[in-house]
């Protein structure tokens, strides 16, 4: 098991803007900020997504294309630094209006509305080839 303590050196909240890409706008606030490793959790509405399934034997990911409204009943992951420029790992779990719900890798999606609460770590994370996963991971 590979871990550190961390420290937190400032706490976020903003509202995602309309009709831009979910992932995007948490990196973008990264950016802004200047954070280079954080946390964040994220509520809202999206209009359209695309996640991921990541198969463990094919060692790939697999999308999943949802063409419709979904709420963001629960988003949460992580701001690295991969290949030098700060990355959002991002999961959501996005229910339809019948409750069923959809979750995975967060790859893309169109926002509707959305509330994020970012709490920036003070050290940065970097991410680096895994080759046992095949998977970016903190070093």
């Amino acid at each position: 098991m590979n871990y550190r303590e961390v420290d937190s050196t400032a706490e976020y909240v903003a509202r995602l803007e309309t009709g831009a890409d979910w992932r995007e706008e948490i990196e973008s606030l990264a950016d802004d900020v200047e954070a280079d490793a954080g946390w964040f959790t994220a509520i809202g509405a999206v209009q359209d997504a695309e996640i991921w399934f990541y198969d463990q034997d094919d060692l790939e990911y697999y999308p999943v294309e949802l063409d419709e409204p979904l709420e963001v009943a629960s988003c949460a992951g992580n701001v690295a630094l991969l290949n030098g420029e700060r990355f959002a790992h991002t999961h959501a779990v996005l229910s339809r209006p019948d409750g069923e719900a959809v979750a995975g890798h967060l790859n893309e999606a169109t926002v509707w509305a959305g509330e994020v609460h970012l709490r920036v770590f003070e050290e940065p994370l970097e991410r680096e080839h895994d080759e046992t996963t095949d998977l970016d991971l903190w070093l």
